[in-house]
């Protein structure tokens, strides 16, 4: 080996970057920093910064997502699936053939069936079956699909709910949907995140974070909690005694440091981080005046039933709107306690009451507002949960039922998809689904398609194999499209 075949070996990949001035750390910088937000093809969503919008793999029906995300799975049977044969069967034990080698959370293959005690009605022109303790939904029955055929694939919680999100029941560090979609399309927003979470209830959903989070891909993607009182994001202020000033002279100091740093070693992470601090800067601005609704109109707090200061589904809804007239691309927002088994506070009246009267009017206004402001044909809307409830009973001190896996009602509106229509059935008692089934993955495909993007080729290499959201599976739902 002669000396300059020496010298080339013994060349690293950060001598390489160190000295290098024009090579890749600094086009990845100047991209991450210019201001002419262009979009850029969707086949390399590296190639402007980070969260810069980009083109799809084909013209996008949505420009963002509101996902409604009921934690605990609400009942489809006394919510939008009424089955006149279950109410014939009530109190009688289960078919064996339903349930002859099935799992089950909580009961037992012979617990006894349920009917419901609730009512529905045929709403709208399109004559769409919605139950009573839904009637803000009642009236925007025309503008919203439901999709009365949803099947996944696990029955307890917080697998449940990384399977809807990440599209794997066991696997923490998988990205989440938003952090998919703003990998693959970026967002519109210059000063809020690009993926924002908002949540209301008692407490946080099962599986907590991980289910907005960006798993292997760069931590810029993932979703981003804003609190609903007080800061919205915490330690955001600056400290006591710093002025803008001082803090545009530390941001610029670091920002120096880091830029220095990546042009050393090209890392990745490192571009992140410049990204984090400019953008935490600009949002010591930015979301302290989105958060402040009091500016809302009168008749638009009342439409949502949204109270200035007091923490909501509603006022959560009404943020959601203001986030996505600021560009933010996928808005998450989870209200807890739909786990209704029949212990005292999770049984089926009540508890079903109280948690549909927290969410109806105010899920219905935010359809309605975006409808009357121009945006809903460019925001699709998803309301659901992690799966549905059983057609049997569970014998706990009130009236409940348990984790259902195999046939149950989501509903989305806006955003490219065609209103006024109810995809898929169950059978008699509401156990199987026996026309149009669509699986979780499928509406992960769907909702990708609808944002310009092929499930099939929105993938990340990670050790060694190229991951995607719907994993191996999925189909886009056609029925659903406009």
């Amino acid at each position: 080996m002669n000396r300059e075949q020496q010298q080339l070996q013994a060349m690293t990949r950060r001598h390489f970057f160190s000295d290098c001035r024009m090579g890749l750390g600094t086009a990845a910088l100047a991209a991450l920093l210019h201001d002419n937000r262009c979009p850029a093809a969707a086949t390399n969503p590296a190639a402007a910064g980070p969260l810069d919008p980009r083109l799809g793999h084909f013209p996008a029906r949505a420009r963002s997502v509101i996902f409604l995300f009921m934690a605990g799975g609400p009942s489809q049977l006394d919510l939008f699936d009424p089955k006149p044969r279950l109410q014939e069967l009530n109190g009688q034990v289960i078919p064996e053939s339903y349930v002859k080698n099935k799992r089950f959370a909580f009961i037992k293959p012979d617990a006894k069936l349920l009917g419901t005690r609730r009512k529905f009605a045929q709403c709208g022109q399109s004559g769409a079956v919605v139950g009573e303790l839904l009637p803000h939904l009642q009236q925007i029955a025309d503008d919203v699909c439901f999709v009365k055929s949803m099947k996944t694939d696990v029955f307890n919680h917080g697998p449940a709910k990384l399977f809807v999100n990440t599209g794997s029941p066991q696997f923490m560090g998988r990205p989440s949907m938003g952090a998919w979609v703003t990998y693959g399309i970026g967002s519109e927003a210059r000063d809020l995140p690009g993926f924002v979470v908002l949540q209301s209830g008692p407490r946080g959903p099962r599986g907590g974070a991980p289910l907005w989070g960006s798993g292997f891909l760069p931590t810029t993607y993932q979703g981003v909690p804003f609190r609903s009182g007080g800061e919205p994001i915490l330690n955001l202020a600056n400290p006591r005694g710093v002025s803008p000033e001082r803090q545009r002279e530390f941001v610029d100091a670091v920002g120096d440091l880091n830029r220095a740093r990546l042009d050393a070693t090209g890392d990745p992470e490192i571009a992140t981080r410049i990204a984090a601090y400019e953008m935490a800067y600009r949002m010591q601005t930015s979301a302290p005046n989105l958060m402040n609704i009091a500016g809302e109109t009168r008749g638009t707090l009342e439409q949502y039933g949204a109270e200035p200061g007091k923490p909501s589904f509603a006022n959560n809804c009404l943020l959601a709107r203001r986030l996505v007239e600021r560009g933010v691309r996928f808005v998450q927002l989870y209200h807890t306690d739909w786990d209704h088994h029949g212990n005292a506070g999770t049984e089926l009246g009540k508890s079903l009451e109280e948690r549909c009267a927290e969410v109806d009017r105010a899920a219905a206004a935010l359809v309605v507002d975006l409808k009357q402001r121009g945006l809903l044909d460019e925001t699709l809307v998803i309301w659901g949960g992690e799966f549905g409830r059983t057609p049997q009973g569970e014998p706990r001190e009130l009236i409940g039922r348990d984790h259902h896996i195999e046939g149950y009602t989501m509903w989305l509106a806006g955003g490219g998809i065609r209103g006024g229509q109810t995809i898929g059935k169950t059978d008699e008692i509401g156990y199987y689904v026996v026309e149009d089934p669509v699986h979780v993955h499928d509406l992960q495909a769907t909702v990708l398609h609808l944002l310009g993007l092929n499930h099939l080729k929105l993938t990340y290499r990670f050790q060694g194999r190229d991951f995607r959201l719907t994993d191996v599976a999925g189909q886009v739902v056609e029925r659903l499209l406009a």
